[in-house]
């Protein structure tokens, strides 16, 4: 008797928490601007329609779906699409031989200025003024950072 009782109760407990969780939810906002959510309606009340949360563990990820490549869209073969590599790959290698050359470029100038603020190191420059080392260190800063940029895009090509 008292595992029928139990097993009763169980069962109950479970069909309860089952309608619970398909409740109706109801939003009203009062004169004041205060907003009540219940799950009785009553007048001025209006219904939300949620969806019930994903189960614990289950994560969203975007789906990709793969779209079929139209039938009429133009297609290389595959002698002109290694031209059309190469050619990349060359305008990579020249546009790294041009940044490399501007971060030697960039360091002469740092040096340069550099001598120049040692020679003028009588005058007296305001705290708060931008030193020109400052602006030519980041120039250093920007063309190592590209270099890098080509040379990992390079290195992506082979």
């Amino acid at each position: 008797m008292r595992k029928t009782l139990l097993s009763l109760c169980l069962i109950s407990g479970c069909l309860g928490i089952c309608t619970l969780a398909k409740a109706e939810i109801y939003k009203s906002v009062d004169a004041n601007g205060h907003i009540t959510y219940s799950n009785i309606p009553h007048k001025g009340a209006t219904k939300l329609n949620l969806e019930p949360p994903a189960p614990a563990g289950s994560v969203d990820k975007p789906s990709r779906a793969k779209t079929a490549t139209p039938s009429d869209f133009p297609r290389v073969d595959r002698q002109t699409q290694n031209q059309r590599d190469d050619k990349r790959k060359q305008i990579l290698q020249d546009e790294l031989a041009a940044e490399k050359q501007a971060l030697e470029d960039a360091k002469k100038a740092q040096a340069e200025a550099e001598l120049a603020s040692a020679a003028k190191s009588n005058s007296k420059a305001s705290p708060n003024q931008a030193k020109p080392e400052d602006k030519l260190q980041s120039d250093i800063n920007a063309h190592e950072k590209n270099i890098q940029l080509l040379q990992k895009e390079l290195d992506s090509l082979k």
